[in-house]
């Protein structure tokens, strides 16, 4: 009877700690996909205010990846790329059997893998940087170049795509305003994408709110794991 007892004690706190350890590893994906924005664009800030001749107004981040120092941010570029992967795996784990909960994972996902991409395919340099660099576009655009510019196209539309979806999981739990904004901020992305040609700042802008509002969505979706306090033993 006593070994009976026990037996089924301990296997049901070995049940508990192991749904306790899963939640703790699905908060820790998520958490890459919650530092993946603020790391990309913490760097290219640095990078952009210590690197000669680059300039806000007519370079975009992309381009920091050229020269002597652009290791830095082709490591950056992986870096986020590869966070906001594993967000996209923390997120399927919180959203299965929740509307929403098949794509907006995959879309992140595929977020993430341009990230990747753009860090293996540079941008081409232009409007005086690379310091040396003469001002105005070369007019032409190189095999990996136009790698690049495809994959970030791609890349934040998936993103775009994925607030959308998101937004149809957070109406279903009565967060109208969570809903509203994920709806909103894919035409911020959109407008300042249109405008690239224009302006790199809006493009610049545009990207940003992507990045920012893919955090803020992750924060709160982690905010639905389960704690990650192992049960008091009595």
């Amino acid at each position: 009877m006593t070994g009976t007892k026990t037996g089924t004690k301990t296997g049901s706190k070995t049940s508990a700690e192991t749904r306790t350890d899963a939640g703790a590893r699905t908060g820790t994906l998520l958490a890459g996909g919650i530092v993946a924005g603020p790391l990309f664009l913490v760097a290219s800030l640095i990078q952009g205010l210590t690197r000669e001749g680059f300039d806000f107004t007519r370079n975009a981040f992309s381009q920091l990846s050229l020269g002597g120092l652009g290791w830095i941010q082709v490591i950056v570029f992986l870096l986020t790329g590869l966070l906001a992967i594993a967000g996209a795996i923390g997120m399927r784990r919180v959203l299965r059997g929740a509307p929403g909960g098949v794509w907006a994972p995959r879309l992140v996902g595929v977020f993430g893998a341009s990230f990747v991409l753009a860090g293996v395919f540079t941008a081409d340099p232009g409007d005086g940087f690379p310091a040396g660099t003469p001002k105005g576009s070369s007019g032409s655009v190189s095999a990996h170049g136009a790698v690049h510019l495809g994959g970030a196209t791609v890349g934040f539309l998936a993103l775009c795509a994925a607030f959308l979806v998101l937004a149809t999981y957070f109406a279903d739990r009565g967060q109208r305003g969570w809903a509203l904004a994920s709806r909103l901020v894919p035409v911020g992305v959109l407008a300042g994408s249109s405008a690239s040609s224009v302006s790199v700042l809006a493009f610049t802008a545009g990207a940003a709110l992507g990045l920012l509002w893919l955090s803020a969505v992750t924060v709160r979706l982690r905010a639905t794991t389960p704690p990650t306090q192992h049960t008091p033993q009595r």
